[in-house]
């Protein structure tokens, strides 16, 4: 506050006070005069001395407070209230993974400095960072401008110990994540003014905001260890074979929990503007593929389930099988009959199109909404997206559908149908939330339990002797089946040999009864590059090396190895399943 804020016609009533007062003492002075009491008029004199000084005192001391304080002067700059505390974020085991951390905006008001000049060299000197065209441009404002925004407290210290006049930090919150790109998809970022934009920060937005209020953290469902692990191979892996993009999943199929999201290339949620669109897309949320031969695993679960066929169920793959205008290979044909697993262990499209027609259009489309295979993931991201389903299930494009062409789903969704084929028939939604210890979501249940029990041995002999072998992971019983999809191109109207995503699906331990902890494995490469670009090839090694990893993680005890050459028996037949009413 200023001498010009007190102008008398600003404030009369105060003025009226102040004259009042004058002229009392002025009185008195008078008075003291002509009694003739010299001591009077003294004291008086030193009694209005005091208090002039006392009011001058006053004045200094609330125009100080008001500048440090309330004023946009000084190098305090104003006061940080009012902005609503948000919540730390951790992984399940309460690792830090975001929080909200006191950063200062750098302004300067040419009003108050000496020299522009000084000012200009100086802060250029005590903050490397900083550009002489940001420091320009603060310095041509007519009042105050903006010199620098999201200053470290280390970075704030170097500047206010130089003592330069007209310098302001005003203290800002801003959302920090330690661990650079590690979940940066999963955790998701902010804007500038601080509102969340993606992943859980978006999507959990309210909790984090009742938590903060409380002074607790959120727990997310990821574990650190599980994701670097996934990230780290997920990496590697595109290293070697250039794709477009990758995604890599690991949940648990019991609770439904995501322990690790990852999509390839990633992304720094400290400084999101210097991401590219594809940095920023989640893959593995956003997207949708065809994706190929995994999409084998539901049509023989659904074969089983709705008693169409057995694990020893024959199925003739000596020729193509002709439908209307096109006809079904196998991309590597047998030319032979194959029973049911081995129509699995050699990825079949003419084995399981046959199993599909058996099994007819309309409870496979029935089983395949029961999987959420024809809706979006439900998950709490808000990424996660519809898939692209046929028009009409007739058998043609039932067949393609039995072996993953002509639906493109997101891997998410795609985690989420494998879980209810896994855990026991039950559909559980995913999520990012870390669930109590004690917690098993019942869920409704689409598949048997003996179905459950049958794909997780023809899984695991899939990976002892077929299509899935470099995917295995010494003593931890890995199970899964290979995907490749070939990608439809609009520059040649038809679909691409060259253009294909290839994936891996796995699942471990697949051995123990129905509800032991199990955990699902993908990984999905898009558009790979090199002479083979086969799921098998390009993603079941980064499988077998997650699984390896994370296995100890999880607590998954190896175990001794059955014989390659045994043969992998599914348990009773599938006469002796109970109906499920799909």
């Amino acid at each position: 506050m200023s001498i010009p804020d007190l102008a008398p016609q600003r404030y009369p009533a105060l003025w009226r006070w102040i004259i009042e007062r004058v002229w009392r003492v002025e009185h008195a002075f008078e008075r003291a005069h002509a009694d003739g009491k010299a001591e009077n008029d003294t004291r008086i004199r030193i009694f209005v001395v005091l208090a002039l000084f006392l009011v001058g005192f006053t004045v200094m001391a609330g125009g100080a407070v008001y500048s440090a304080v309330l004023s946009d002067a000084g190098q305090g700059g104003r006061a940080y209230a009012g902005v609503p505390k948000r919540a730390d974020l951790v992984d399940r085991e309460g690792r830090l993974l975001a929080a909200n951390l006191t950063h200062y905006t750098l302004s300067v008001d040419v009003r108050e400095m000496w020299s522009k000049r000084e000012t200009r060299e100086a802060l250029l000197k005590a903050l490397p960072r900083l550009t002489a065209k940001q420091v320009d441009k603060a310095l041509s404002a007519q009042k105050r401008g903006v010199v620098l925004r999201g200053l470290t407290p280390a970075e704030k210290a170097r500047v206010h110990d130089l003592g330069l006049p007209g310098v302001v930090f005003d203290p800002e919150e801003r959302r920090v994540y330690p661990l650079g790109a590690l979940a940066s998809h999963l955790l998701g970022y902010d804007e500038k003014g601080g509102d969340p934009v993606a992943g859980a920060e978006k999507a959990l937005a309210k909790d984090i905001l009742a938590a903060g209020a409380e002074g607790k953290p959120v727990a997310l469902s990821i574990d650190v260890r599980v994701q670097a692990a996934v990230e780290e191979e997920l990496a590697a892996a595109a290293a070697e074979y250039q794709p477009k993009g990758a995604v890599g999943l690991v949940t648990d199929v019991q609770t439904g929990e995501i322990l690790a999201m990852a999509s390839w290339p990633d992304f720094d949620p400290n400084a999101p503007g210097r991401a590219t669109p594809e940095q920023l897309r989640n893959r593995a949320a956003a997207s949708v593929f065809e994706m190929g031969s995994t999409f084998k695993a539901f049509t023989v679960a659904i074969g089983l389930d709705a008693h169409v066929a057995s694990p020893d169920s024959t199925f003739d793959a000596t020729q193509p099988l002709k439908m209307g205008y096109r006809t079904i290979h196998d991309f590597h044909g047998t030319n032979r009959i194959l029973t049911l697993r081995e129509v699995f262990n050699h990825s079949s499209n003419i084995g399981t199109a046959r199993l599909a027609l058996a099994v007819g259009p309309e409870r496979m489309e029935r089983y395949f909404q029961a999987l959420g295979l024809t809706k979006r993931a439900q998950v709490e991201l808000l990424e996660s997206t519809r898939p692209l389903t046929p028009k009409k299930w007739d058998e043609d494009d039932m067949a393609s559908v039995s072996f993953g062409h002509g639906i493109n789903v997101s891997p998410l969704a795609l985690a989420q149908a494998m879980g209810a084929i896994l855990n026991g028939g039950r559909m559980i939604p995913l999520t990012i939330r870390k669930l109590p210890a004690d917690l098993r979501p019942q869920g409704e249940r689409v598949m048997s339990e003996q179905t459950a029990i049958s794909m997780l041995q023809i899984m695991r002999g899939n990976v002892v002797g077929g299509t899935g072998r470099k995917a295995d992971a010494p003593g931890l019983m890995v199970g899964g089946k290979t995907g490749t999809g070939e990608k439809y191109d609009p520059e040649i109207r038809g679909y691409s040999h060259y253009k294909q995503v290839g994936s891996f699906a796995a699942v471990f331990p697949t051995d123990g009864p129905v509800d032991t902890k199990r955990y699902f494995v993908l990984v999905l490469m898009d558009e790979p590059q090199g002479a083979v670009r086969t799921g098998g090839w390009v993603a079941a090694p980064a499988v077998g090396r997650i699984i390896n990893r994370i296995g100890p993680f999880l607590g998954v005890e190896r175990r001794p190895e059955e014989p390659k050459a045994a043969t992998i028996i599914a348990a009773g037949p599938a006469a002796a399943q109970p109906e499920t009413g799909l």
